[in-house]
Formats: C-alpha cells, sequence, structure tokens
C-alpha cells in the first residue's frame, strides 16, 4: 500500500526561511498623471464627457501641478459646451503655460460663446492658427465679437482675410455687408454694400445683396431696381430670380412672380425656395392644383419644412379636399413647434 505523503511520518517538515528573508507583497503600482490624463482624451474622443472629467478632476485633487491637466480639462469642457468651466480651466492651463496656442484659441472662442465677445477678441487676435478641437474657425469668431462690439472696420478686416481679398477693395466691403446683414445689423449693411458698389459697379452679386437688404426693410421698389441690376450684369444666376420674384410677390405682381420663379428653377432645380415661392403664388392666383404640384415638389426635397406643409393645407382647403388640408396643416404646426423647441 502506498501511503500519500501527507500521511508520511518520514517525510522532513518544510524549510522555514529565516524572518530577514521573507519578502513582502508588491504594492499595487500607482497610475501616473500622464497615464490618467491619457485615458481622459480616449473617454472625451467618445463623448463619455462626464467619466473624462471625473478621472481629470479626481487627478487635480491629488496632483494639481500634473502637465497639461488643466489644458485638458479646458478642452473636455469645451467640447461639453460648458463654457465657463472652459474658461476657468484654460486660464489656469495659460498661468501654467503662457504659450499655449491652443488654449488661447480655445478660451477666445469660449468667451464668445459665453455670451462675452469683448472678452474674447483679445485672445483670439493672438493666435490666428485653426486647431482640431475648436471645430469652428477662429477668424470668423473674431470677426462675428467685433461685429459684436461694433468695430465695423476690424471686422471688415478679418472678414477680407478669411476670404483671402484686400482689405480695402470692393469685395472686402462686399463680404463685411453680408455678414452684417446676416447679424441683423442691416444699417451698416446697407452703407458697406453701397460702397461696394460705388467701388466696383459690377462686383458680381453686390447690387444683389444691396436688393436683399432693401427687400429685408421692406423698400420694394428699391430692391426691385437692385436685383434687376444684377441680373443684367448676371443673367445666370438662379436665386436673383427668385430673390426678384419674391420681390414681385410681396407687391402682388403674381404672374411676373410666377415667370421669374420658372426661370430659377430652370437654372437650379436642387433648390426647395423657387418651388415653395411658386406654390404660394399659384394659390394667389387660384390655380390650387398646380400649387399642390410645386408643394409636393418641394417636400420631396425639404419634408420636414412646415412652410410648404402649411401651403399645402391652404391649396387643399381651395380644391376642397379637408381632410388633406386639416392633415397638412396640423403637421406643419408639429413641425414649427418642433423647429421652436430646439435650442
Amino acid at each position: 500500500m502506498i501511503v500519500p505523503p501527507a500521511y508520511c511520518s518520514a517525510q522532513a517538515p518544510p524549510e522555514r526561511l529565516p524572518p530577514q528573508q521573507i519578502e513582502a507583497p508588491t504594492p499595487k503600482e500607482t497610475i501616473s498623471p500622464d497615464t490618467t490624463i491619457a485615458e481622459a482624451r480616449r473617454l472625451s474622443r467618445q463623448g463619455k464627457f462626464d467619466e473624462a472629467i471625473g478621472q481629470l478632476e479626481s487627478l487635480s485633487a491629488k496632483h494639481p501641478d500634473s502637465k497639461g491637466l488643466w489644458h485638458e480639462l479646458g478642452v473636455v469642457y469645451y467640447k461639453k459646451s460648458d463654457y465657463p468651466r472652459a474658461i476657468e480651466n484654460f486660464q489656469k492651463a495659460l498661468r501654467e503655460n503662457a504659450n499655449d496656442n491652443e488654449a488661447i484659441q480655445l478660451l477666445g472662442i469660449s468667451y464668445y460663446l459665453a455670451g462675452r465677445p469683448a472678452e474674447a477678441i483679445a485672445p483670439l487676435e493672438k493666435v490666428q492658427s485653426w486647431y482640431p478641437n475648436a471645430n469652428v474657425d477662429a477668424a470668423y469668431i473674431l470677426g462675428v465679437c467685433y461685429l459684436q462690439t461694433k468695430d465695423y472696420s476690424r471686422a471688415r478686416n478679418a472678414f477680407a482675410k478669411m476670404f483671402g481679398v484686400a482689405p480695402d477693395s470692393a469685395p472686402s466691403y462686399l463680404f463685411a455687408a453680408r455678414m452684417m446683414l446676416r447679424f441683423d445689423f442691416a444699417v451698416v449693411a446697407e452703407e458697406y454694400a453701397k460702397k461696394a458698389v460705388e467701388m466696383d459697379p459690377k462686383l458680381p452679386l453686390a447690387h444683389s445683396l444691396l436688393g436683399e437688404i432693401y427687400l429685408y426693410k421692406s423698400r420694394l421698389a428699391e430692391a426691385t431696381e437692385q436685383f434687376q441690376k444684377e441680373l443684367e450684369l448676371n443673367p445666370g444666376e438662379a436665386a436673383v430670380y427668385y430673390k426678384l420674384a419674391d420681390t414681385y410677390t410681396r407687391a402682388q405682381k403674381y404672374e411676373e412672380a410666377e415667370r421669374l420663379l420658372q426661370r430659377s428653377i430652370w437654372l437650379d432645380a436642387t433648390s426647395t425656395g423657387p418651388y415653395i415661392l411658386m406654390g404660394k403664388v399659384l394659390e394667389k392666383k387660384g390655380e390650387a392644383a398646380l400649387a399642390v404640384r410645386a408643394l409636393h415638389r418641394a417636400l420631396a426635397m425639404d419634408p420636414n419644412n412646415p412652410i410648404p406643409h402649411h401651403l399645402l393645407g391652404l391649396a387643399y382647403r381651395d380644391l376642397g379636399q379637408t381632410d388633406d388640408a386639416e392633415r397638412e396643416l396640423k403637421l406643419s404646426e408639429q413641425l414649427q413647434n418642433r423647429s421652436d423647441a430646439k435650442p
């Protein structure tokens, strides 16, 4: 019979090491700040901003002097659209490294997005490069900040640089006027558009822009004159036919508007605007069936636009199709409410 070793009395006891030779257990390896920052950056790229912030805030409590910590926190808060916290952390990053150009630029953009354009100007003037984390063009933001602080001359220079034209040229005034109109600076936009036309009466789209400004101010006769001048210089521009048709529609000159809209569509069948306006004009003319056709074409390209649904409802009502009219008007209202609810 074979006796198992555990029960064998002849087996020698295990050798005991002297106390000084017993090895202590190895402590858990501490995660380095660089590793934490790298992991937070990975989480941020995945859109897990709160997790990334949690790791970085924890690191700031233990190792507030970690190189690049405040920069990274600023970037994550910027991506999360928490601009006040982004500002706070970029300021700390710049105290650590005054030459951190990306932090300077993102600080400026954060000021702008936080509704503080005057404070955005100084940092944005320092850096004219574009950094991927910004997701916007800093030169554009700088120009808008000049506009919002009513520094129109500097705004024109910034937009000229964006589009690569001389700062005192007719195109520079044209681009500045376009941006001014976009941000509701209509009075100065008119002044700048007139300056562009004065410097170069044949500058493409200058008369058209001036016409848009007059249309915006409901000065229909002056708008008509400018759009007609643009068509004399630029007869192949579909958008100008559409804008002139809009002017005629507001003046209730529906025949002229229809003729111009058809030309606009011939030149560019991919834009929804002319089809929508055509539907409105035809409905006003009492040609509801043709209006329905035009509006269906618009909705095929832009099904979530509430305006053609509303006009389609009116056209169906004219045709006596009550159920269809009610459906379209209700859908238009729902789409409009959904659009209004968006931030």
